[in-house]
């Protein structure tokens, strides 16, 4: 039985994106969860330490996620560029090129945060009392780093083939066997953030095998087989030029949020910990934008192949509507009923109300990434991602490490007004993304005048 694949090339444009994006939006929701379900079950039967310890050292994984994720979206890209050109001979090559490149990073990456994980615990100013929970929870996730890697190379596949239910059944299983081993080792054993930790890793490499069951049992729409694993340089350096300037960009923007985990890690354990839990809850708002822009990049990449700009214009404008109907509902919930949700991953009256008024400004943002997400997909899928790489450090350096600097210095320090740097970021980087779309659109035209 052959791999399932989506052509977006031809026919409606909303409806196939639409279905297209509900899988990884699901998907993205239940990779959410077993994230939240650490910080619940610590929140619940462990200390306010355990609390900081995994909020900062889930952070500082998800920067080095981020960078990985940026690189595999190189192969997407190409991928998808290939299959729309109708060069499927091309795809296996592309497919082992890519494994060998992730399978050197993943080695290189997981070497090093093991080396520096109490560098990386000291840099973010993870607070004395959660200093040796972080450092332990940043050592073993980084030993499940390999995991990490290889379930964002399937899952690069899988959406270069226009497939997004099987990275959801992935996920799925994973996300059971992260809350089973929760439960186990925080609740039964009591393990706090070290329980966490290992819990996670463990559900990360049952991903990873049930998408290789999956591979195996399925096959793929083209010809792949062992001889395919090697380096080919012409299709590592167009992996490499279209996933760096994302990881980059990607790296980047996290390490912002870094910057702005250490200045809020610095006020104290109740703030530090507030913001975990802000922050696990800022991912499920972010769902259904982050969902439209990893849609649109394969959305986008198909049509760019096969030459139909228009396509990938209108998709655009779609999946900004679609976001945006979403985005104002949950974002006024989050912005005016916040303390209910933060109140649900800790019984700490003081750590809830720090993490709902930090949720308050991501409840304006979520608004603004309605627009920005779908943008950058666009941008990925088409290949400009040198100009996503450049709007993203714009974003981070020029006003949200700014921005949440100052505003820490002022006077009761209040965690939404150090939050605001964020939808502060999203406006500047909309009208950078607004900008070089119609420049790309009239530049198209007179191309074909």
């Amino acid at each position: 039985m052959q791999q399932d694949t989506a052509d977006f090339t031809r026919g409606r444009i909303f409806l196939p994106l639409l279905k297209f994006s509900l899988p990884i939006l699901m998907a993205l929701a239940l990779q959410t969860a077993y994230g939240a379900v650490d910080l619940w079950m610590v929140g619940k039967f462990a200390t306010s330490a355990d609390v900081s310890a995994v909020s900062t050292g889930s952070q500082l994984m998800q920067s080095i996620t981020s960078i990985i994720a940026g690189l595999t979206m190189g192969a997407t890209v190409l991928l998808g560029q290939t299959l729309g050109e109708g060069r499927k001979e091309e795809a296996g090559p592309v497919i082992g090129s890519g494994i060998c490149l992730f399978a050197a990073m993943a080695a290189l990456l997981t070497g090093l945060t093991l080396l520096g994980a109490g560098g990386l615990a000291t840099v973010t100013q993870a607070p004395a009392a959660a200093f040796s929970q972080t450092v332990s929870y940043i050592r073993i996730c980084a030993g499940g780093l390999v995991f990490i890697t290889a379930y964002n190379v399937f899952g690069s596949i899988f959406r270069g083939l226009g497939d997004s239910k099987t990275p959801l059944l992935t996920v799925f299983i994973a996300c059971i066997v992260n809350i089973i081993g929760d439960y186990i080792l925080v609740r039964v054993f009591g393990l706090g953030a070290l329980g966490a930790a290992i819990a996670t890793v463990a559900a990360q490499g049952v991903s990873v095998a049930v998408s290789l069951l999956v591979v195996r049992r399925r096959g793929l729409p083209f010809p792949f087989s062992r001889k395919h694993l090697r380096f080919r340089g012409g299709h590592v350096g167009r992996i490499f030029r279209l996933g760096a300037p994302i990881a980059l960009q990607d790296g980047l923007v996290s390490v912002s949020f870094l910057v702005i985990l250490a200045i809020v890690n610095s006020l104290g354990l109740t703030a530090s910990a507030g913001m975990g839990v802000a922050e696990k809850l800022c991912g499920f708002i972010m769902l259904v934008p982050s969902a439209f822009m990893q849609s649109m990049s394969a959305f986008v990449a198909q049509n760019v192949g096969a030459g139909r700009l228009d396509r990938a214009g209108k998709a655009l404008g779609r999946g900004i509507l679609a976001s945006l109907s979403f985005g104002l509902v949950i974002g006024c919930f989050a912005f005016f009923r916040g303390i209910l949700l933060t109140g649900f991953f800790t019984p700490d009256a003081a750590v809830a109300a720090a993490g709902a008024d930090y949720l308050r400004a991501y409840a304006v943002d979520c608004l603004l990434t309605s627009f920005l997400f779908p943008f950058i997909g666009y941008f990925n899928g088409r290949g400009r991602t040198a100009f996503v790489m450049l709007q993203g450090i714009v974003g981070a350096f020029g006003v949200r490490i700014p921005v949440s600097f100052l505003m820490s210095r002022i006077t009761p320090v209040s965690l939404f007004l150090v939050g605001l740097a964020t939808p502060c970021s999203s406006l500047v980087q909309i009208a950078l993304c607004g900008a070089y779309f119609f420049y790309l659109h009239r530049r198209s035209k007179q191309e074909t005048a």
